[in-house]
């Protein structure tokens, strides 16, 4: 083997060990509480996903099919995902109440309280209304 070939072994092999070591340090560490709302894109049209502990997720097609955006406080979020304006079922499995927004013409907001372990798979009421999920009112009156 020739001497620059070896050097490149012996460095690739150092390289290899290194992001191995930072790869489990990764997968060891402590995670952060986040302080801003967690929105998650999930499955693919046509397949179903239950909400994770936590979690408000919402679907484009009743009985929890099609686009699929999850919410989990704190904080507020647009609805993601094709979700926006177009949720026609949702599952709720957060710990205490989060509330679907709902934004009208000039400074007005409508919000839809949702509690834990609220479902809807068939939401007409506020599927062409719903524009995010927020941890509180936000000011807005019930609609």
């Amino acid at each position: 083997m020739h001497r620059s070939t070896a050097s490149l072994t012996t460095a690739l092999v150092g390289v290899a060990a290194a992001l191995t070591l930072a790869a489990a340090l990764t997968l060891a560490a402590p995670t952060a509480v986040a302080t801003v709302p967690t929105a998650v894109a999930t499955a693919p049209a046509g397949s179903a996903r239950a909400a994770g502990p936590g979690q408000v997720c919402f679907w484009t097609e009743a009985g929890q099919h099609g686009q699929a955006w999850c919410y989990a406080p704190p904080g507020y979020a647009e609805a993601e995902n094709g979700t926006q304006r177009h949720a026609y079922s949702f599952d709720s499995r957060v710990d205490g109440t989060v509330y679907a927004i709902s934004y009208g013409p000039g400074n007005s907001c409508l919000y839809r309280e949702i509690r834990k372990d609220d479902y809807d798979e068939n939401w007409e009421a506020w599927a062409t209304k719903f524009d995010g999920v927020s941890d509180n009112k936000m000011g807005c009156e019930a609609g």
